[in-house]
């Protein structure tokens, strides 16, 4: 389990993560997202004892991660810029984490080398970005962590190897029962992997679900008129957005069908539908309540 209790991270003026807390269950996919500069790549380095947190503090099992070895031999980060000294290769990288990592698993290094077949003879500085990233998962999971720390893992990996290592990490969650956080701007690849989903904006939770109440919870509705009536249209409506073209609505509504839809069909519309968004539309939505207008961004 981990425990986040009013953590506070500033850099010089910048207040990074202000007073935040989160509980995440072992066994689960947790994807975090947010605005830029919203805290959570801040959030993931302080989980994997890369800083040490200015106010509050983070337990990963009961203890904290920073200048702990116990803790961080259980842990792995994968950062959104993945390190590796210019002489490294997957050969002599893999030999370095051997003997660093206590769970270090042969049997899963050559798994995730049939998955990801990089050349483990070739400086990884000289490959390209995605397979920068496979390498740098190939060790991750050889690791065989308890819990497992990326940061925007899926930028420059193809359709292809994004598939796998979804399943992969599903794989590993069911069998080994390993806790994972991701922080990305690809919902899409969240939204398929994901147990819960916390929105970070200016270093504090706007919310934290359980992805499938989370998308239950929003409605993109269109409402479509032969006549418009007259007055004012939808002001009982719980409705986060509307857009008009022509007799046509585009509404967002925070709500299920049956606490707008009554009101709505008193209305006469010619026509009238209504579905659950994707993870994208959620955020957006969530983003705009918070103030963060997609129009005007400060």
């Amino acid at each position: 389990m981990i425990e986040i209790k009013n953590l506070t991270k500033r850099f010089d003026k910048t207040t990074a993560l202000d007073g935040l807390n989160l509980t995440v269950e072992s066994g689960t996919v947790t994807g975090l997202i947010g605005s830029n500069g919203g805290g959570k790549s801040t959030l993931l380095r302080i989980l994997a004892g890369v800083y040490f947190p200015d106010e509050g503090e983070v337990l990963i099992d009961g203890a904290k991660p920073f200048d702990n070895p116990a803790v961080k031999g259980n842990c792995f980060f994968v950062s959104d810029f993945p390190f590796f000294y210019t002489d490294s290769t997957l050969g002599n990288t893999a030999a370095l984490y051997r003997r660093l990592y206590p769970n270090w698993s042969e049997e899963e290094y050559r798994r995730c080398c049939e998955v990801f077949p990089i050349n483990p003879n070739q400086r990884i500085m000289n490959m390209s970005k995605g397979m920068q990233r496979q390498a740098a998962l190939i060790i991750a999971l050889s690791t065989r962590p308890k819990t497992l720390f990326l940061d925007e893992i899926f930028d420059g990996l193809d359709a292809v190897v994004r598939l796998a290592l979804k399943r992969l990490l599903a794989e590993r969650v069911a069998e080994q029962d390993m806790t994972v956080m991701i922080a990305s701007h690809n919902l899409r690849e969240l939204e398929d992997l994901c147990d819960r989903i916390c929105v970070l904006h200016k270093g504090k939770v706007l919310t934290e679900r359980d992805i499938f109440s989370l998308r239950g919870e929003y409605r993109k509705v269109q409402v479509g008129f032969a006549v418009l009536p007259e007055g004012e249209l939808f002001k009982d409506i719980p409705a986060i957005n509307i857009t008009q073209n022509g007799n046509v609505f585009n509404i967002t509504v925070k709500g299920i069908e049956e606490d707008f839809m009554p009101q709505i069909e008193a209305l006469n519309p010619a026509f009238v539908s209504a579905l659950p968004l994707t993870l994208e539309e959620v955020f957006i939505s969530e983003m705009e309540e918070a103030g963060y207008d997609a129009y005007h961004i400060s």
